[in-house]
């Protein structure tokens, strides 16, 4: 089943997102190499593609998991969640419907 993990930044953690980005992007990596990743980018914090030192407020992951379960283990792992980056992750059964 697919899975929506919509992640909310803490204000002011730019820079921590910047030190562990290499990392959560690997994680990122391996699902779509797996075939289980459908979309994954960052919030920006203003209507910008590079916000700059304005950052970001979150991201947005649609995935693969074979459980609800397994999808919170997931996101209870990444390098964002354990470098203090993100304040709350919320992880919802997602059904896609279009395209």
């Amino acid at each position: 089943m697919l899975y929506a993990f919509i992640c909310q930044d803490k204000e002011g953690t730019l820079a921590q997102r910047l030190e562990v980005r290499s990392e959560h992007l690997a994680r990122l990596q391996k699902l779509q190499e797996e075939g289980r990743l459908i979309l994954a980018g960052p919030h920006p914090a203003i209507d910008s593609n590079d916000p700059g030192e304005a950052g970001f407020t979150g991201s947005l992951v649609v995935a693969e998991f074979d459980s609800l379960e397994a999808a919170q283990t997931w996101a209870n792992a990444d390098p964002y969640f354990a470098a203090g980056v993100y304040e709350k992750v919320t992880v919802k059964p997602f059904r896609k419907v279009l395209p």
